[in-house]
C-alpha cells in the first residue's frame, strides 16, 4: 500500500461520510469494502487532515466528518 492508494481510499470514505451521519467503523468497512488496515490508513489520512472526528460508544467506534470554520 502507498499513499497514492491511501489518499483513493481516504477518498472513498470521505464520500461515504458526506451524508453527514456518524458511520459506525463496521459499517464503514462492510459499505467500502476495505480491509482493516487499508480502513485504517485511510481514517488515519482523514484525521489527520482534521477532516473526521471519533466517537467513542459502548456499541462501537463511530466516525463522523467535522466542521471547521476559520474566521482570519
Amino acid at each position: 500500500m502507498d499513499k497514492k492508494e491511501i489518499g483513493f481510499h481516504a477518498g472513498k470514505i470521505w464520500q461515504l461520510l458526506s451524508n453527514n451521519e456518524k458511520w459506525s467503523y463496521e459499517n464503514l468497512k462492510s459499505k467500502s469494502g476495505l480491509k482493516d488496515e487499508e480502513l485504517g490508513a485511510a481514517l488515519g489520512w482523514l484525521a489527520r487532515e482534521d477532516k473526521i472526528e471519533f466517537e467513542q460508544q459502548e456499541e462501537g467506534l463511530y466516525v463522523y466528518l467535522c466542521v471547521n470554520v476559520y474566521i482570519g
